[in-house]
């Protein structure tokens, strides 16, 4: 069987396709806020595949998603659109009302979880969010800005001080304000990871995301493991539980 497996973003699109679990195809790519025109686009080369069905993880509104299923129709296949549900393959969702969880989120912690094992799952990403799960249950967690959205907001609201582009790498106090700013965002984030795993040090902290490398490096007293396909990983776990 051949599967088409998409992870739609705010901003980007990355998709897997797997012959019997392997995976002979993938792509990721920035989707300029019009995912079905990407989509389109792809059209004829998946027509080429002969797609038997299309896993779909989308954190887009419900009118991008029915663009996105209209466009994937002429596929002729199933299509599943992944949700947030109260459990799944044994994983509980810690939130009152699951569907405000986004699916990104609950998706990395399903291709993670596992009966009576402890884990912090990172997504450094957009967002930068960290989600906590206990023997498959999961216990809540955070959402901070990232990198990236912490300095814009530091050049839309700072006055006078221009805070050109710079590299996130190093911990070290700044000499100058650029590198102040870069080595003071980057510190309060590794900081809020470390207090969330300094609360519960029996569990394993999980990276993922296009930033999970930058964060590894500053986390070695944890003993991160970067999982960047998370997200995708879960999404064929979640497909196949709707068959089961």
């Amino acid at each position: 069987m051949k599967s088409l497996w998409l992870d739609i973003g705010n901003t980007r699109l990355k998709y897997w396709i797997t012959e019997h679990d392997q995976i002979i195809d993938h792509l990721a790519e920035l989707h300029l806020q019009s995912p079905a025109d990407l989509l389109l686009g792809l059209l004829r080369y998946f027509k080429k595949q002969h797609i038997d069905q299309i896993g779909i993880s989308s954190v887009l509104d419900t009118r991008n998603n029915n663009q996105i299923a209209k466009t994937l129709q002429q596929l002729n296949c199933p299509i599943i659109f992944a949700t947030v549900d109260k459990t799944c393959a044994g994983l509980r969702c810690g939130y009152d009302v699951p569907a405000q969880l986004g699916i990104d989120r609950w998706l990395q912690m399903l291709a993670i979880a596992k009966p009576e094992q402890n884990y912090c799952v990172v997504g450094c990403g957009t967002a930068l969010t960290i989600d906590l799960i206990e023997d498959m249950q999961h216990l809540g967690g955070y959402i901070l800005p990232n990198l990236y959205l912490q300095r814009d907001a530091l050049i839309q609201n700072t006055k006078g001080i221009k805070i050109p582009d710079s590299a996130f790498q190093i911990l070290t106090p700044g000499e100058n304000t650029i590198d102040c700013v870069h080595h003071g965002i980057l510190l309060g984030l590794v900081s809020s990871i470390e207090k969330v795993m300094q609360q519960k040090p029996n569990q394993a902290l999980i990276l993922t995301g296009g930033d999970a490398t930058l964060f590894a490096q500053h986390l070695p007293k944890f003993n991160p493991t970067v999982m960047q396909d998370l997200l995708l990983q879960g999404l064929q776990c979640y497909v196949k539980q709707q068959k089961i």
